[in-house]
């Protein structure tokens, strides 16, 4: 059977001379790059913090490479780490601004445009506003579902859940984006379970 993508990787990654190991690692950069720092941006929003974490992101891998088992795909992996680095993240920013979930989420809805990095109109602006009101996991489930087109088991993967919890998940979240493009009101965070 022929190597995969990631196995080639993962053999440069792990090969003694370090050129090759250097090489490996720039080609893990070029083919993950992008995918990890939309998937970063759309949890942080802010382009100067999605390019800090997918930096750290990185630096993760790197250093945690021997601690790779290759029981999952090097790429979702790739994405827990990232996930993992973005709820650090914002739950720092949360301490440090002594504000609840709730209210850092919605000063990123507030603050959405204010990014010299945003480029999408008003209905882009409109759908990320939607998105910002759903409960953090939701949220993750939607955009690992809906943007980035993952399969239930590869999220599942990547967030720890069963796939039956997320397909529930990313039911009650697209039925809440919907809503809250529709009415234009607020999208109740409390009355459907995340």
């Amino acid at each position: 059977m022929k190597p995969s993508a990631d196995d080639r990787l993962l053999e440069k990654l792990r090969h003694v001379d370090t050129l090759i190991q250097r090489q490996g690692f720039a080609d893990m950069v070029d083919a993950y790059g992008q995918k990890l720092y939309w998937q970063i941006r759309k949890m942080v929003l802010n382009h100067d913090d999605a390019n800090d974490l997918l930096q750290n992101t990185f630096l993760k891998a790197w250093t945690s490479l021997d601690n790779f088992r290759g029981e999952a795909k090097l790429s979702t992996w790739l994405y827990k780490i990232a996930v993992n680095e973005c709820l650090t993240f914002l739950g720092k920013q949360q301490a440090r601004n002594n504000i609840s979930l709730e209210e850092a989420d919605l000063f990123l809805a507030e603050h959405l445009t204010a990014d010299s990095f945003f480029d999408g109109d008003a209905a882009q602006a409109r759908l990320q506003e939607a998105i910002l009101r759903l409960p953090r996991r939701q949220r993750q489930v939607f955009n690992m579902k809906y943007f980035d087109e993952m399969k239930y088991e590869e999220i599942a993967e990547i967030l720890g859940t069963s796939v039956g919890a997320l397909k529930a998940s990313y039911h009650h979240a697209v039925k809440k984006v919907e809503d809250y493009i529709r009415s234009g009101n607020a999208i109740p965070n409390s009355d459907i379970p995340e």
